[in-house]
């Protein structure tokens, strides 16, 4: 082994560049998981919450057809 590939793996080992992605990919994970949290939390909810709308506006339309029929 010459010198040149020793500073190479020393250079690897001492190197800072490598934790820090690691770190920031540890930190987009959580944040990841707590809003996959999140939206699991308040998703039943949204859910409901389209679902009255849709209704509402469904008797409307139904409601405008029967008003105005022939």
């Amino acid at each position: 082994m010459g010198i040149r590939p020793m500073r190479s793996i020393t250079s690897l080992l001492t190197s800072d560049r490598g934790v820090t992605a690691i770190e920031y990919g540890l930190i987009a994970a959580l944040i990841a998981v707590a809003i996959i949290a999140a939206m699991s939390l308040v998703g039943a909810e949204v859910q409901n919450t389209f679902d009255i709308w849709t209704n509402a506006v469904r008797n409307a339309v139904q409601g405008a057809q029967g008003e105005g029929g022939s």
